[in-house]
C-alpha cells in the first residue's frame, strides 16, 4: 500500500510529478505531516457526509475518505483536478468540485448530502487568505452542519475565544461565541507545512449550540460596528443605518454611550443592540 499522501515523501513524489508549486495567490501550503491530518478527520465527526474546502493535493482528503461515507470538496486550482483525480482515484467516495467555496450554495448542498447520508460536517485546512469570509459562510449556513472542524492561523484561532476589551476581540468572536461552543484541538507548528508558512496553526472546532438560530441582520450589525475599529460605535452605526439621529436613538435604547467602541461590548450587549435597531428601522 502506497503511502499516505501527507507524507513528506508522498508529497514530494506528487508534486515533483506534476510539476506544481504552492500559489502564493491561493494561500496554498502543503501538510506534511500524516499525524495532524489523521487527527483533525478523526475528530471532525465526519462519518456521514463532510464538506472540504481547498484539498489542495488530497492530504486530509484522503483522511476524511477513509473515516467518511462521503466527501465534498470544493477546489478553486484547476490545476490540482488531474492530481486529486489520480491520486485519489481508489476511493469512490469523494466528489471533487472545481468552485470557488464562497460562490456555491451551501444550503442546497447541505440539504442534498444529508438526505443521501444523514449528517453533514465540514473539516477543513483553510486556505489562509480567505479564512475569514468562508467562516462567516460557514457561521451563517444551514443549522444541521453541526460541526466545523478547522485549521487555522493560531493568531486566528485566538480570535475566537477572545473577549471584550482585548486586542483579539472581533466580529468573529461574537459571531462564534453567540452560536457555537468552541475548543481549540491542537496546535500545528508551521513545519507541518511545505512551504513552511510564517505563523503556526491551529485545529479549531466549533460544535453548534442547538438552541441559538439568529437572524442575518443581527451578524450585518456586528460587522458593521467592528468595520473601523478605531471608531466609536456611534460612527460605525451612523454609517450602518444611514441616519445620525436614529444612530443616538438606538444607541440611547439599548443604554450604550455614544463613545463606546465594538471592541468593549459583550454578545448580550450586542443582542440588545440589535433589538434597539429593528424597532427603529424606518
Amino acid at each position: 500500500m502506497s503511502k499516505p499522501i501527507a507524507s513528506v515523501a508522498r508529497t514530494r513524489e506528487i508534486l515533483n510529478a506534476y510539476g506544481l508549486h504552492a500559489k502564493k495567490t491561493y494561500g496554498q501550503n502543503f501538510l506534511i505531516d500524516v499525524s495532524v491530518v489523521a487527527r483533525a478527520a478523526e475528530a471532525s465527526h465526519c462519518e456521514g457526509a463532510v464538506i472540504e474546502i481547498g484539498p489542495g493535493i488530497g492530504s486530509l482528503t484522503e483522511q476524511l475518505a477513509l473515516r467518511s461515507k462521503h466527501v465534498r470538496s470544493y477546489e478553486v486550482d484547476e490545476r490540482l483536478l488531474p492530481v486529486l483525480e489520480q491520486e485519489l482515484s481508489q476511493y469512490d467516495n469523494i466528489e471533487i468540485i472545481l468552485q470557488d467555496f464562497l460562490e456555491c450554495d451551501l444550503e442546497q448542498s447541505v440539504n442534498e448530502l444529508a438526505a443521501k447520508y444523514g449528517s453533514v460536517n465540514v473539516c477543513a485546512n483553510l486556505p489562509y487568505y480567505v479564512t475569514t469570509p468562508i467562516l462567516f459562510k460557514l457561521f451563517e449556513g444551514p443549522q444541521q452542519v453541526e460541526y466545523i472542524t478547522v485549521m487555522v492561523q493560531k493568531e486566528v484561532g485566538d480570535r475566537f475565544s477572545a473577549k471584550p476589551g482585548t486586542p483579539d476581540y472581533s466580529a468573529l468572536s461574537v459571531e462564534s461565541q453567540v452560536l457555537y461552543e468552541v475548543k481549540r484541538l491542537f496546535t500545528v507548528p508551521r513545519t507541518a507545512f511545505s512551504p513552511s508558512p510564517n505563523v503556526d496553526s491551529a485545529i479549531i472546532q466549533f460544535h453548534r449550540r442547538a438552541d441559538r438560530k439568529l437572524e442575518s441582520g443581527f451578524f450585518e450589525l456586528v460587522r458593521a460596528s467592528f468595520q473601523q475599529r478605531r471608531k466609536t460605535l456611534y460612527n460605525n452605526l451612523k454609517e450602518y443605518v444611514g441616519d445620525a439621529e436614529r444612530a443616538a436613538r438606538i444607541l440611547e435604547q439599548a443604554g450604550l454611550e455614544p463613545g463606546v467602541r465594538a471592541q468593549a461590548l459583550d454578545v448580550a450587549a450586542f443582542e440588545n443592540l440589535y433589538q434597539a435597531v429593528k424597532e427603529n428601522e424606518q
